[in-house]
């Protein structure tokens, strides 16, 4: 109980809290009806407003989230495609504890924040991306590093598969996801940077988590694909505004 009261006052009606409440529970509806989105969503805004739930919390998040998609809709996956992510992931996360011990955090924001929105940017230009072992290991790679360093590692994935089917598109990467969040939170607590503190604090956000899947459950149905991809793009933007601002503040 002294780590609750110490991680949240004491109190968890304080606006503070609430407002991590609300944004997770948010969050959590927009990667259960378009796959992903979660982290997206929730790291830039926690990058301006709640600093505490960036990386640690919000990969154990998450995770959860991830494992809860992927039971909705198991029979969607397609195993190929997220084995080639998930090896690409793990590289990427290495490659993130040497850049995180070697490089400015900033100046790696600002980079892949660019990067994002070139990608974006090409995507809505009619530059069609074919999601195949070299485009998808290489995504998997840079959500490897974008996700243990920011929390965030989707967007590379939500432009390499776009034009992926809704149910597979959700399934596939929420299998991904949940490996590429293990092993960050693994490396993370190897050079200090997770502990039990952070676990809690995710912990006590669970419930919101859980609201806004059950909300996306009738909702993921009647999503269009067209309608994710905008969605997707949009949130991959979003992202990396919100990288950009965490820089420059």
């Amino acid at each position: 109980m002294e780590l609750v009261h110490e991680l949240i006052g004491g109190n968890l009606l304080t606006p503070h809290f609430m407002g991590m409440v609300a944004m997770v529970f948010v969050a959590a509806i927009l990667q259960g009806v378009g796959g992903l989105g979660f982290a997206m969503f929730s790291a830039p805004l926690s990058a301006l407003f709640f600093p505490e739930l960036a990386p640690g919390p919000l990969l154990v998040l998450g995770g959860c989230l991830s494992v809860m998609v992927v039971l909705r809709e198991r029979s969607a996956i397609d195993f190929k495609s997220a084995g080639t992510m998930i090896s690409g992931r793990v590289i990427g996360n290495f490659i993130a504890v040497f850049i995180m011990a070697m490089l400015s955090t900033n100046s790696f924001y600002i980079l892949f924040a660019v990067l994002i929105l070139i990608g974006v940017a090409l995507s809505y230009s009619g530059w069609r991306i074919v999601a195949n072992w070299r485009t998808l290991g290489f995504a998997g790679v840079m959500s490897g590093i974008m996700g243990t360093i920011t929390s965030s590692g989707a967007p590379p994935y939500a432009i390499v598969m776009q034009n992926t089917p809704p149910a597979t598109l959700r399934s596939t990467l929420n299998f991904t996801f949940f490996f590429g969040a293990t092993t960050s939170l693994i490396l993370l607590a190897s050079i200090g940077r997770f502990e039990l503190r952070q676990l809690m604090l995710g912990l006590l956000l669970f419930p919101a988590l859980l609201l806004g899947f059950t909300v996306s459950t009738p909702l993921a149905r009647h999503v269009p694909k067209g309608a994710i991809r905008h969605v997707l793009l949009g949130l991959s933007a979003l992202s990396a505004v919100g990288l950009l601002m965490r820089a420059l503040l």
